[in-house]
């Protein structure tokens, strides 16, 4: 199937010999998928009438440009997907960010931290059941966010500190994802829906400049049921991303952020390069740049950083 799509891109293709090249193709397998085929993409950049295929970490990461969006490009997606590669095309001017925007939950970490809080106050279906509806926008997510709380009172505080050493697992690639834009001048942001009891702890993990989240209200070493107003959702993490890129006398196009729910879709939108990562269904309809095979270190590869770049100590 994924040899006939390619077949078709050879009558769709606009390429003409001389002129620029606009945008690369991304080609990245998963983690756990059997590698990146050279004959794949060396088909896929003949059929779309790319340039030279350069390989990014062989048998993992390669590009090429094109002079423009291929027609069928989602249709190749769909047959790339099948064999756990993921297939994108972004523009080819100004790749490197200065600024990394990340959420947290299923993002940085293969977690939802107010579910995991949730197992251990005896409620964790009735929450995972509205977090899971909140973060493919099925929910207003303040109010979710409020519902899932109230369900927490009375849970011991110290309970935060066994759910990040026992439950809470990070997502491969983030410590080189940031390590490596840091070195490179970029800054480093961790904007989430969650709560700052659990970014503290992986911004300071991960090496981040900054954190902001939600604030759990405590009273007598047990949480209240409440969280701290207002709440920071999708429009706080808009204003997040255009304060700091203000702050730091960048445009917006200088980010890349990179989130999974609906409530990260407005960041996603409006930075430069913003990266559907393991999303929710209704997140990657709306969102160009998906990765669902790759790791963290996915939105390195896109950024045009080769393997040996990396900065992994």
């Amino acid at each position: 199937m994924l040899i006939a799509a390619i077949g078709r891109a050879v009558f769709c293709s606009s390429y003409t010999y001389g002129k620029p090249r606009m945008f690369i193709v991304s080609l990245i397998s998963g983690t756990n998928s059997p590698g990146l085929d050279p004959a794949l993409c060396s088909s896929l950049r003949n059929a779309w009438g790319g340039g030279d295929l350069v390989w990014l970490s062989r048998g993992e990461a390669a590009e090429f440009p094109v002079e423009e969006v291929p027609e069928n490009r989602w249709d190749v997606w769909k047959d790339c997907q099948a064999l756990g590669v993921d297939l994108n095309v972004l523009p080819a001017v100004g790749r490197r960010k200065k600024m990394l925007l990340a959420d947290m939950d299923s993002t940085l970490i293969q977690q939802e931290c107010v579910d995991e809080l949730a197992e251990e106050a005896g409620v964790g279906e009735r929450v995972a059941d509205i977090t899971a509806r909140a973060m493919n926008g099925e929910l207003e997510f303040e109010a979710a966010l409020r519902e899932r709380v109230g369900l927490l009172k009375d849970l011991p505080v110290a309970v935060i500190g066994k759910v990040l050493a026992e439950r809470i697992t990070y997502t491969p690639g983030g410590k080189a994802l940031v390590a490596t834009m840091k070195a490179n001048g970029a800054f480093a942001i961790l904007v989430s829906g969650g709560f700052t009891a659990f970014t503290e702890d992986v911004a300071a993990t991960l090496g981040f400049d900054k954190h902001r989240a939600n604030t759990l209200l405590v009273e007598n070493g047990k949480l209240t049921g409440e969280v701290a107003e207002p709440i920071l959702g999708r429009d706080a993490k808009i204003a997040s991303l255009r304060e700091q890129a203000q702050r730091l006398q960048m445009a917006e196009t200088d980010v890349v952020a990179v989130g999974d729910g609906a409530n990260d879709l407005g960041m996603l939108g409006l930075a430069g390069l913003g990266v559907a990562l393991h999303a929710k269904p209704s997140v990657q309809e709306q969102c160009d740049i998906r990765v669902n095979h790759g790791d963290l270190s996915a939105l390195l590869y896109l950024q045009g950083y080769s393997k040996d770049e990396f900065v992994t100590d």
